[in-house]
């Protein structure tokens, strides 16, 4: 059974005419009449009652003929859902990103891809940098949102936006009643980090900057979880470290831990969120996807208190 056959029976169902359904399909009547022929012989019983007075369905015409549409309109759903699939419009695309990502990024690339591409689905999954990178590079991600700049050859990036690096301590530690240090005074301190796997750009921003202040800090202890850590510096005198947007989170009196954010001055800090994803693989949704991130733009963050109370003050 041909799908031609299907449409040539279909035609002659709805013209009850041989001659009328043959020059609707532009075919010569024979050939119109050879496929009904192999049609019949494929399903094993007569569809069409010929005579020369009258053309009619068979009892079993008249059966055949409503499954025989449900067929041809299945594959013409297929073929549009090939189409729309290669053109990028439909199916599925796994976006990791980080909490800033999720607050000021996402949800308005998410209302911009479910208005543009309704028949995409988008899996995102919240990651630190570090397992976001090593996901997209085992397939597990199709597109991630980051700290700084992948250095793997096989990702390209877009920058969404600049975000401060801020200071972590307890209510009872000295600098609780500040705004803002100079980022030096983390030489006297005691510093809770990470490692640098889980997030590379921004250990790598707090470290070299104090190399470039000339120090080396006091890291006394590492604590993967970045939610993990503001409750250990509530309870410890020691100093953390987190992007603008999760301190102004974590500090509101809706979380129950009250840490206090300081602004780190001389020099400020500052980490690139990206969007990366692999550029050795083409995929058609990946780039409606990143089309929509980048008309969804620009994005931006509300940031922390901006008094001018240094240390000593």
């Amino acid at each position: 059974m041909e799908l031609r056959h299907l449409h040539s029976f279909l035609a002659i169902s709805e013209e009850l005419h041989f001659g009328r359904a043959a020059q609707r399909l532009h075919l010569a009547q024979p050939s119109l009449s050879q496929q009904l022929q192999r049609l019949e012989q494929s399903v094993g019983v007569q569809l069409v009652a010929r005579s020369s007075h009258e053309v009619r369905l068979t009892p079993a015409g008249e059966a055949f003929c409503p499954e025989a549409r449900a067929v041809l309109a299945r594959v013409e759903k297929a073929r549009e859902a090939a189409r729309q699939a290669a053109a990028g419009r439909t199916g599925t695309v796994r976006v990791g990103y980080n909490f800033p990502a999720g607050q000021g990024v996402l949800p308005r690339v998410l209302a911009r891809v479910h208005a543009e591409l309704p028949e995409v689905v988008v899996t995102p999954r919240e990651m630190r940098t570090g397992p976001q990178l090593r996901a997209l590079l085992d397939d597990e991600l199709d597109v991630g949102m980051v700290y700084g700049r992948p250095t793997d050859p096989s990702l390209g990036h877009r920058r969404l936006l600049r975000l401060p690096l801020v200071a972590l301590v307890g209510e009872r530690h000295p600098w609780a009643s500040l705004t803002q240090v100079p980022f030096a005074e983390l030489a006297h301190q005691q510093c809770l980090l990470f490692r640098r796997d889980q997030s590379p750009a921004m250990y790598d921003l707090i470290t070299h900057t104090a190399q470039a202040a000339g120090f080396t800090l006091d890291v006394v202890d590492q604590v993967e979880d970045p939610v993990a850590t503001s409750i250990v510096v509530s309870t410890r005198p020691v100093v953390g470290f987190c992007s603008a947007p999760r301190a102004a989170a974590v500090c509101s009196t809706a979380t129950g831990i009250r840490p206090v954010a300081l602004s780190l001055v001389d020099p400020t800090p500052v980490l690139e969120l990206n969007v990366v994803w692999r550029v050795d693989v083409e995929h058609m949704l990946v780039e409606e996807f990143l089309r929509c991130v980048q008309t969804a733009g620009p994005f931006g963050m509300p940031g922390l208190r901006t008094e001018t109370r240094a240390v000593g003050a």
